[in-house]
């Protein structure tokens, strides 16, 4: 009988041959399976390999276009504030925290499902790319800010959560030693569309209307990632059965998964507002809307090498280190580049701080859980949980940034007054994200052995 690797990794469970005769597989060191009666099954080689590259490329490219879109909405909310049929809608904010929040809150549901249903993964993306696809068509016939929430918000984004978890899972599959690196790209793909992206919907906005934009960009979203579909597949033999174990949730007796959850949650909660509010703030303070379209650009670039430097350097050094150098620097960066910002170089500053430092963050969830348990389903429980936290973050910004926002722009006040008490709250969560690792980190030893 092989024995069985245990992977510091996100494992999805191994085949079943069928219901009636289970045959246990594991993995030698080659990477084979092997079943009980010590028969290899060959399979492609991980962490490498044309067939493992390939299905990094199609997720990364999926990642580009489809989360790229999602996070360049501070064009359209700037583009949709100044339109006489939506002008003080407070709700326009609602359209991009739905179309990118319930990705994160359906993550636990979808993983479950992928988990249990291996075999019908690449139908999964078949049934999803569609609907993004038809979501966007569809708010291009939008007349009210009611029916953008449900198009280019709830449509599109659960046309996403279908497509997003089975490559989670393809991608679990491919890299297993060099998985940090792996999410690092991926992670990281949304950066570099959003490095152009911008500028190319903040174009078409101000040439064709939101319309014409929105039809514009599902064509382009067919044409670029339909073609990339094939390349995704698994490298495990799908389970040809709904039989998976039970999950192990003695993870959440573990203080350090409370400790990560806290982080995750407080990350998350502000997270959203640069991405959202920047084009609109330099509006306010006499900027053009190019000028704003290229700050998201600016921390899309940013962003691109944060998070794949971050995850690059969380398969060698100390997880908690890299959280707290996250969230400090885009705390601080925050209070200081954004909030006394009065023309176009501190906020240049701070979209690339916070770009890189803040986004860098998000490439960090894979290892968390790995740190919590060395159980492979672990890791992907607590992965799914910890993107639910940053999720209720993401639809929760909002209800909140109406509250957070006043009337009138005094250039001499403090996040030009209308925006000072976002600011505030923004780098206040990135701090309390930071002091919730830092204060485990730093425990008193006697409190290490407990």
């Amino acid at each position: 009988m092989a024995t069985v690797m245990q992977f510091d990794a996100i494992e999805l469970e191994t085949s079943l041959s069928n219901r009636q005769n289970v045959t246990q597989q594991v993995s030698d060191s080659t990477g084979n399976l092997i079943n009980h009666e010590g028969v290899a099954q060959q399979l492609k080689p991980s962490d490498g390999g044309i067939a493992a590259w390939k299905v990094l490329f199609a997720a990364f490219m999926f990642e580009a276009m489809m989360w790229g879109f999602s996070v360049s909405f501070g064009v359209f909310q700037n583009y949709y504030s100044k339109l006489p049929e939506f002008h003080n809608d407070r709700n326009i904010t609602i359209i991009g925290t739905m179309a990118s929040g319930v990705p994160y809150l359906g993550a636990p549901f979808m993983a479950l499902v992928v988990r249990r249903y291996q075999r019908y993964r690449a139908h999964m993306i078949w049934i999803g790319w569609p609907i993004c696809i038809i979501g966007l068509l569809a708010s291009s016939f939008s007349r009210n800010v009611g029916a953008l929430i449900v198009t280019q918000g709830l449509i599109y984004g659960f046309g996403f959560l279908m497509i997003y978890w089975p490559i989670i899972s393809f991608i679990n599959e491919w890299w297993i030693h060099r998985r940090g690196m792996a999410f690092g790209v991926i992670t990281c793909a949304a950066g570099v569309s959003g490095i152009a992206m911008p500028f190319i919907i903040e174009s078409l906005l101000e040439r064709y209307g939101y319309k014409t934009t929105l039809r514009a960009i599902a064509v382009g979203i067919a044409v670029l990632t339909g073609p990339l579909i094939p390349f995704l597949k698994g490298r495990l033999p799908p389970s040809q059965t709904s039989v998976v174990t039970r999950q192990n949730w003695s993870f959440t007796r573990s203080p350090l998964f409370w400790v990560y959850s806290m982080a995750n949650i407080a990350q998350g909660l502000g997270f959203f507002f640069p991405s959202l509010f920047l084009p609109s703030y330099a509006t306010s303070i006499g900027l053009s809307a190019r000028q704003g379209a290229l700050l998201l650009a600016l921390m899309s670039f940013a962003q691109v090498l944060g998070q794949f430097l971050f995850g690059l350097l969380s398969d060698r050094v100390n997880l908690n280190n890299l959280l707290l150098l996250s969230t400090l620097v885009a705390g601080i960066a925050t209070f200081t580049a954004w909030g006394f910002a009065r023309d176009f170089a501190p906020l240049i500053v701070f979209a690339l701080l916070f770009g890189f430092f803040a986004y860098g963050f998000n490439s960090l969830r894979a290892r968390m859980g790995t740190a919590i348990s060395e159980d492979p389903t672990v890791a992907l429980a607590t992965f799914s949980v910890y993107i639910v936290c940053q999720g209720f973050g993401n639809v929760l910004a909002g209800p909140i940034s109406a509250g957070l926002l006043t009337d009138g722009v005094r250039k001499d006040g403090y996040g030009v007054w209308r925006y000072k008490a976002m600011v505030l709250f923004t780098g206040g969560c990135m701090l309390i994200s930071a002091a919730s690792v830092g204060l485990w980190h730093w425990r008193p030893k006697r409190l290490m052995t407990s």
